[in-house]
């Protein structure tokens, strides 16, 4: 089964390469632009295993495993914006790839985390083992990108450009991607979904098993493992997504992938036919919803703020990232192993 596990996820690695450079070009002949192709694109195609995980756990009655891989995901995938923004030397990866729809996409992304926290302290009261709060993530994600479809046509205000900032523009579309039809881009583009999908679904299996066999925590399994090995695809994008200077995709496929993953609470709490889910959850699960909402104040911050240059050539904001899930992973570590 560790086999399994590990082939999995590096079939999730690999396919999801070959995303970015797809959305891209999709990106550019679409109108969309590449912070929405990033939060639609890229969010939902290299979410999709997490989402797979998350719905198979449920299904097998691992709440908090299905929990922890939503949330988790969260956490990692922000840290790998950090990450990206150490391979990009010219300056800090906010400032040179400052977009609105970012910045809002980030807002709506933190006020869908303080759901689960709504949902908990509530009674636990559900419409056919699904809690209303679970109803109300996807209604509010679907506006949220006719909002940032409308922020693009008719922004409010931009950011002030410098000599640093790098703007969305179409570019010139090379290799075989410019002798292809959009039609056979998409067609591409969702051969690789399945690809993820099905990697996704191995990967819950094997963690099932490896939750049941060894007695691991279901809660440090899904945060760490699932939701690492599964989020694997948004660290691959991001930095190629850097290399080829589409920063906008770069960042919006981070934000993005961020709120679709909140979709995964949602797509678990159908699944899971014991109740409602969040009151399933134990402590340690909404642990990570307070790291994961702590991490997208701190990049929101950084997004608004715009430092250019920070400590060791990266914004102060990436720095702090890294030292939160650094810290979070260490303390969850020690927690468990306490207990």
């Amino acid at each position: 089964m560790l086999l399994v596990f590990i082939a999995a996820g590096l079939a999730v690695f690999i396919s999801g390469t070959r995303l970015t450079r797809l959305a891209d070009t999709l990106a550019d002949r679409t109108g969309l632009g590449e912070a929405i192709a990033g939060a639609v694109l890229l969010g939902a195609s290299t979410s999709l295993s997490g989402t797979i995980v998350s719905i198979t756990a449920a299904l097998e009655g691992q709440a908090s495993l299905a929990f922890s891989n939503s949330i988790g995901g969260i956490a990692a995938q922000t840290a790998f914006l950090a990450i990206a923004d150490l391979t990009y030397r010219r300056a800090n990866l906010e400032h040179a790839g400052a977009e609105l729809v970012n910045v809002f996409q980030a807002v709506v992304l933190f006020g869908l985390l303080m759901l689960p926290f709504l949902a908990v302290t509530l009674p636990e009261f559900t419409l056919w083992s699904v809690h209303p709060v679970s109803l109300a993530i996807p209604v509010i994600y679907i506006a949220s990108l006719v909002a940032s479809r409308s922020i693009r046509a008719e922004p409010m205000w931009r950011p002030v450009a410098t000599s640093d900032t790098r703007e969305d523009r179409p570019e010139a579309e090379g290799g075989g991607e410019g002798e292809r039809s959009t039609a056979a881009l998409i067609a591409s583009f969702a051969g690789l979904m399945v690809v993820m999908g099905i990697a996704g679904w191995a990967i819950a299996s094997s963690a099932s098993v490896l939750v049941d066999r060894f007695g691991l925590s279901a809660s440090l399994v899904g945060a760490l493992a699932t939701a690492t090995i599964t989020s694997m695809p948004e660290l691959v994008t991001t930095l190629v997504a850097v290399r080829r200077g589409s920063l906008q995709l770069a960042i919006g496929g981070i934000i993005g992938g961020n709120t679709f993953d909140t979709l995964f609470l949602t797509a678990a709490d159908i699944s899971y036919r014991d109740g409602s889910l969040y009151h399933a959850a134990g402590p340690s699960d909404f642990f990570w919803v307070v790291i994961a909402a702590m991490m997208t104040a701190v990049l929101l911050a950084g997004l608004i703020l715009r430092e250019r240059s920070g400590p060791i050539r990266i914004g102060t904001e990436s720095a702090a990232l890294l030292a939160i899930y650094a810290g979070a992973v260490a303390l969850q570590i020690f927690v468990t192993q306490g207990s």
